[in-house]
C-alpha cells in the first residue's frame, strides 16, 4: 500500500526513474533534487534573463528565444490550445514566457508548450513539463518535478515536490515536501502542510504499526485522481489511496487513508 505503484500509474510518466527502486513511497522525495540536477545538465536553460522580471514576452522555440514577428493565440496550455504563429507557420512546442515573470536562475528546464504567466516566479532546480501552465503570482520555490499538462495556479506556492501528469493546483494552495498523483485536482485554498509543530522526525502511523519517515518534513502524498475541496488542510505524513475525497474547509489527519476515501 506504500509503494509508488500502489498510488500511482507511473506507466507514461516520463520521470518514472525517479521512483526506480523505492520501496516506500515517500523515499522519492530525498532523491528528487539529484534526479532534477541530472536533467539540468542535460537540457540547461540559456540567454533568458535571469533574476529580474522580463521586460518583453519571450518565446521559446526548438532551443531559440524569440520576440519578434510572432503572434500568441492564447488558449488553455494544459488542453494544448494556446499556439504561436510566425509568418503563418504554426510553431508546434513554442512556449510562452510573458514578461513581468521571473525566472531566478539557470536551473530550470522549460518545456514544449507551456505558459507562464506575469508575476509567476520560479526557481531552480526545476523541470516544468510540457503544455503545463504556471500562471500569474505562482511561486516555484526549487526543488520541483512538475509534469506534463500540469496547472501550479494563482498565488500557489510549491518547494520540494513532485506533481505528476494533469496534476493542478489552480488557486491559493500550498504544496511542501509532497507528491501529486496523475490528474489530481486541488481545490482553492487547500494547504498541504509539511511541518510539525513539535521538533520531531514525522511518523505515520497504519493500522496501530509506526511507519518512520526519518524526515523532518513531509506533506502530503495524493494517489492518482485524488480531489480535494476548497480550503482543505492536510496534516504532515498524510497519504491519500488513488480517487480518494477530500470535503471542503476539512482538516485531514496524518496517516494512510486507503483508495476511494471519503473525508469528511
Amino acid at each position: 500500500m506504500l509503494k509508488p505503484e500502489d498510488l500511482f500509474d507511473l506507466e507514461g510518466f516520463r520521470h518514472r526513474d525517479l521512483f526506480a527502486g523505492v520501496n516506500l513511497v515517500w523515499e522519492a522525495l530525498p532523491k528528487l533534487k539529484a534526479y532534477i540536477l541530472q536533467a539540468i545538465a542535460v537540457n540547461p536553460i540559456t540567454g533568458l534573463p535571469l533574476s529580474i522580471p522580463l521586460r518583453a514576452t519571450l518565446v521559446v522555440y526548438e532551443g531559440k528565444l524569440l520576440q519578434e514577428g510572432i503572434e500568441i493565440i492564447p488558449g488553455d496550455a494544459t488542453k494544448e490550445k494556446m499556439k504561436v504563429v510566425k509568418n503563418g507557420k504554426v510553431l508546434e512546442g513554442a512556449s510562452v514566457l510573458y514578461a513581468g515573470c521571473v525566472l531566478a536562475d539557470e536551473g530550470i528546464v522549460i518545456g514544449r508548450g507551456i505558459v507562464v504567466e506575469p508575476g509567476a516566479l520560479i526557481k531552480g532546480p526545476t523541470i516544468i513539463g510540457d503544455q503545463t501552465e504556471v500562471r500569474q503570482g505562482a511561486y516555484i520555490r526549487g526543488t520541483c518535478l512538475v509534469g506534463a499538462h500540469c496547472i501550479v495556479g494563482h498565488t500557489t506556492e510549491i518547494k520540494n515536490s513532485i506533481m505528476l501528469d494533469g496534476a493542478k493546483a489552480g488557486h491559493f494552495a500550498y504544496l511542501g515536501d509532497s507528491i501529486l498523483g496523475n490528474n489530481c485536482n486541488l481545490g482553492a485554498g487547500t494547504k498541504l502542510a509539511n511541518l510539525k509543530l513539535l521538533n520531531a522526525p514525522i511518523t505515520i502511523r497504519i493500522e496501530g504499526k509506526e511507519h518512520p519517515t526519518l524526515l523532518r518534513k513531509l506533506g502530503a502524498i495524493l494517489g492518482d485522481g485524488v480531489q480535494t475541496g476548497c480550503n482543505s488542510v492536510t496534516n504532515p505524513g498524510t497519504i491519500l489511496g488513488q480517487r480518494s475525497l477530500v470535503y471542503p474547509n476539512t482538516t485531514v489527519k496524518s496517516g494512510y487513508y486507503p483508495p476511494g476515501s471519503i473525508i469528511r
